[in-house]
């Protein structure tokens, strides 16, 4: 896929979509760091259900880690992996509160250094937060970067640094957010709704109209 096929397909998805962003319901960095590390294997309806609970009684490093871990268990059971998640944003928290004075890191040493927090994460993070030209390959944009041919590869790894070399720099802020919206709802795993799919003209995938 050449460059200006790219560009034409960022336009679109740009034109469609003019602020993307994360679906992720949070009113701090230090909520949607905690929310990012919840949503690991679970879908963010899910993750919002539990956080609404959770910051209601605690929503700063400080609070979290004051509360018992049964009790974080308590509050976010309803996602998958939630005993393992609950001791990763308890010491999070203490590890923010007591090293960080309560602010998240914003470079990707710092956040990766957290419990349940790897490279999609801090991407998400520093893309969303601080606005650093970075791309989160979760399942979505992983999928839709091979299937339309736009960056393709066999790890999330890979994939990221192609998208991050191959997508003009004038979409790179919004890319993460563009990609993964139109993997989650139009590009979707099974039965994607090449019909209804602004870039369909410009995808390589041997789409099949209805």
């Amino acid at each position: 896929m050449n460059i200006e096929k790219r560009r034409k397909i960022f336009s679109l998805l740009k034109k469609n979509n003019p602020n993307p962003s994360t679906e992720l319901k949070y009113n701090s960095p230090f909520e949607l760091l905690i929310a990012v590390i919840l949503s690991a294997q679970a879908t963010d309806i899910s993750v919002n259900k539990a956080t609404v609970h959770l910051f209601k009684i605690a929503n700063t490093a400080e609070k979290i880690s004051s509360l018992s871990i049964i009790k974080i268990e308590s509050l976010i059971k309803n996602i998958g992996l939630f005993h393992t998640k609950a001791k990763n944003i308890h010491k999070t928290s203490e590890i923010i509160t007591q090293k960080y004075f309560g602010e998240i890191p914003n470079n990707r040493e710092g956040l990766e250094s957290l419990p349940g927090v790897g490279r999609k994460t801090a991407n998400v993070i520093l893309n969303t937060i601080f606005k650093e030209p970075v791309i989160a390959v979760d399942t979505h944009i992983f999928r839709l970067s091979n299937r339309i041919k736009l960056a393709t590869a066999k790890t999330p790894l890979a994939v990221e640094l192609k998208l991050t070399k191959l997508i003009p720099n004038e979409f790179l802020i919004d890319a993460h957010h563009l990609l993964i919206l139109h993997g989650r709802y139009v590009c979707k795993a099974k039965n994607p709704h090449c019909n209804n799919c602004l870039i369909r003209k410009l995808c390589e995938y041997k789409y099949k109209f209805a």
